[in-house]
């Protein structure tokens, strides 16, 4: 493969612990001519599985992505790795769902319109009309599906005929304020990302910042995950908190919980599509 197309993958891993791996990959990496530009891996005591992500650029030798896969195949067996080949160059598609609140859909956006996001963005999807404007200015279709208790399962199977339509790689909800059924879960598992404030369980329900306020917290947080059947206690991606003091007003939490909701939620969706998080059980192992 010649200089002029050369391309950049990332190999990511997954395998349960045992001698050799690291050696085995970069050995086969440096057979193949390919590059190695970064590598980092974390072989975990607990689950004695093995995780790595090696970020790699083609030489002139480097054989095609197909015949790179069927003869890779042969380690990832002897290995038994779960294991993917990524395009580095490739934007992920990313679909958002919101409600009302705009703060995170306008975080998302700025990040993805000046390329700090590498990604495309196919749709928007909300239950409400009020953030039309947004999409509009950003030149992104947008979709209305209002939802009832009685139309949830119908305005659930057109978001899901959307994600395969559009070939969604990741579905996003930006403050999207509905709960997804059981059946959409498991649709999206592993490509669904959700933030909430880190209060829960303590402070659910309604105006979470005005409990946290009449309780004098003195930390505040978000939290991003994975969506899964079990509302709010999916496999955790990234998290972030704040100081806080007594002088603060429900509104001025409000507003930092705002903020750490948009960093916390951006840095999830950037690890995902950076193919740096890998699934450990009921956690994540995120690979910097």
């Amino acid at each position: 493969m010649s200089d002029d197309n050369q391309k950049r993958y990332i190999l990511t891993i997954s395998c349960p612990d045992t001698n050799g791996i690291v050696a085995a990959v970069a050995g086969f990496l440096t057979d193949q001519d390919a590059f190695i530009v970064e590598s980092s891996h974390f072989g975990d005591p607990v689950s004695k599985r093995f995780f790595m992500r090696t970020v790699f650029t083609t030489g002139a030798f480097t054989p095609d992505e197909n015949d790179f896969v069927k003869t890779f195949s042969r380690i990832a067996e002897r290995f038994q790795m779960v294991w993917g080949l990524h395009d580095a160059k490739r934007k992920e598609r990313v679909m958002i769902l919101v409600s009302k609140f705009d703060h995170c859909l306008n975080d998302l956006l700025y990040r993805y319109r000046t390329g700090e996001l590498n990604i495309e963005i196919p749709a928007i999807i909300s239950n409400h009309p009020t953030l039309k404007h947004l999409a509009d200015w950003h030149e992104i279709p947008f979709h209305h599906l209002p939802v009832t208790k009685d139309t949830k399962a119908e305005q659930e199977d057109q978001i899901w005929e959307m994600v395969q339509e559009m070939e969604a790689d990741l579905v996003v909800l930006a403050r999207y304020m509905q709960i997804l059924s059981p059946r959409l879960c498991d649709r999206l598992r592993g490509r669904a990302i959700n933030i909430h404030h880190s209060f829960l369980p303590s402070f659910k329900g309604a105006k979470p910042y005005h409990q946290a306020h009449a309780r004098g917290v003195k930390l505040i947080g978000a939290t991003a995950h994975y969506v899964t059947n079990d509302l709010d206690e999916g496999p955790i991606i990234e998290q972030a908190v704040e100081r806080v003091s007594h002088a603060f007003t429900p509104e001025d939490l409000v507003a930092v919980g705002r903020d750490t909701e948009n960093l916390v939620l951006s840095r999830a969706v950037r690890a995902h599509v950076e193919h740096r998080v890998l699934l450990n059980g009921h956690k994540t192992v995120v690979l910097r």
